[in-house]
C-alpha cells in the first residue's frame, strides 16, 4: 500500500513508520527533515515538508494512495495559557482541514482517512468506564480542543474515502511518550501514587497502537470513532506500583496534590495528564475481534524493560 503518514517525527508517528516501512510504500509530512531521522527510518521512506495549514506540492502525494494517517497537533504537555491554547487549536484543525480540502480536489482519493483524536474527550470517571457507544463526554479546555477537532474532521464527507477518528488513550513505547519521565521519577525514589491514586489511567502499547491501526485498515467495514486503548485499564496507584517493580525500585515516595502542582509548574506542564481520571474501553476494537498482545499493564511494562 501507499501510506501518507503526517508528523511522523513524532513519537508516534515514528512507530508507524516503523511498523509499515517493511512491506508498504511509507510517505512522511513533516515541518522539516531531519538527516539523523531519514537515516533511521531508511532510503525506502520518503519525506515531503509541509507546513500543516496550507496546499503545497504535497497534495500531489496524496494522489493514487490508499491510506492516510493525520497525527499533527501541537503537543499538550504545556502550560495551558493563552498562546498554547491557541496553537493546540490551531495545529489539530488546520491540518485537518487542509487535508480534506487536498482529498475533495483529488481525482483518485485515499481509500481510508484515519485522523488522531483523543481519549481525553471523555469525562473524569473513576468507576464508570467511557465506551464509543455509552461515554460521557466531559467539559474544559482539553475536551472542547477534542470536540472541535472531530467535528472538523467529520465535517468532511468524501465519497469512497473510510474515515476513523482515533481517541488514543496515553500510548506507553520505550524511545519516547510518557515512559522516560515515569521512569525517572522511579529511579529517583519518587515513583509513589500520584494525588489520591485512584484516577483510572488507560494505557496501550506502542506496538498495539500499530496493529490496531493495522487492522482498521484492513477491515473494509471499520468507520467513525474508535477508542485505542488497552482493555485492561488500571489506577495510577497499581501502575507506579507495577513500575516501581519493573525497575526494582525499593520505595516510591508517594507525591500528594499541592506538590504535582508545583512540580507542573516548574516544568510547564498541567496537572490534568496526572490527574484526570480516563476509565476508557476498546469496545469497538474488541467487538470486531482484534487482538491485542499487552492486555495487562504487567505484560506491557515488562515488555517495555527488554533491552
Amino acid at each position: 500500500m501507499k501510506i501518507i503518514i503526517t508528523a511522523a517525527n513524532g513519537f508516534i508517528g515514528k512507530s508507524l513508520v516503523n511498523h509499515f516501512k517493511i512491506e508498504n510504500e511509507v510517505i512522511c509530512f513533516v515541518r522539516k527533515i531531519d538527516a539523523k531521522l531519514k537515516s533511521e527510518f531508511g532510503e525506502n521512506v520518503k519525506m515531503i515538508i509541509w507546513d500543516g495549514k496550507s496546499k503545497g506540492a504535497w497534495v500531489e502525494e496524496l494522489e493514487n494512495s490508499d491510506v492516510l494517517i493525520n497525527l499533527a497537533g501541537k503537543s499538550v504537555d504545556c502550560r495551558y495559557n493563552k498562546e498554547n491554547k491557541k496553537k493546540i487549536y490551531a495545529s489539530r484543525l488546520e491540518s485537518t482541514k487542509v487535508l480534506g480540502d487536498a482529498i475533495s480536489s483529488l481525482k483518485n482519493k485515499p481509500k481510508v482517512w484515519l485522523n488522531a483524536a483523543s481519549a481525553t474527550i471523555y469525562k473524569h470517571s473513576l468507576t464508570v468506564p467511557n465506551t464509543e457507544k455509552n461515554g460521557i463526554i466531559g467539559e474544559g479546555f482539553s475536551v472542547d480542543v477534542c470536540q472541535q477537532w472531530e467535528k472538523s474532521f467529520f465535517d468532511f464527507k468524501v465519497l469512497g474515502v473510510r474515515q476513523i477518528a482515533l481517541r488514543t488513550a496515553i500510548v506507553l513505547g520505550k524511545n519516547g511518550g510518557v515512559m522516560k519521565p515515569f521512569n525517572r521519577l522511579v529511579n529517583f525514589g519518587l515513583g509513589g501514587k500520584m494525588g489520591s491514586g485512584n484516577q483510572q489511567f488507560s494505557w496501550i502499547h506502542e506496538k498495539d497502537v500499530c496493529s490496531a491501526i493495522s487492522f482498521l485498515i484492513d477491515n473494509k467495514e471499520s468507520s467513525g470513532v474508535y477508542n485505542i486503548s488497552a482493555p485492561n485499564p488500571t489506577t495510577n496507584a497499581v501502575f507506579m506500583k507495577t513500575l516501581r517493580k519493573t525497575n526494582k525500585a525499593i520505595f516510591g515516595i508517594p507525591s500528594p496534590n499541592w506538590l504535582l502542582k508545583i512540580g507542573a509548574w516548574l516544568i510547564n506542564t498541567e496537572t490534568e495528564l496526572i490527574l484526570k481520571s480516563r476509565y476508557v474501553i476498546p469496545e469497538k476494537l474488541m467487538e470486531e475481534g482484534f487482538e491485542f498482545e499487552f492486555k495487562t499493564i504487567e505484560l506491557c511494562l515488562n515488555d517495555l524493560k527488554k533491552n
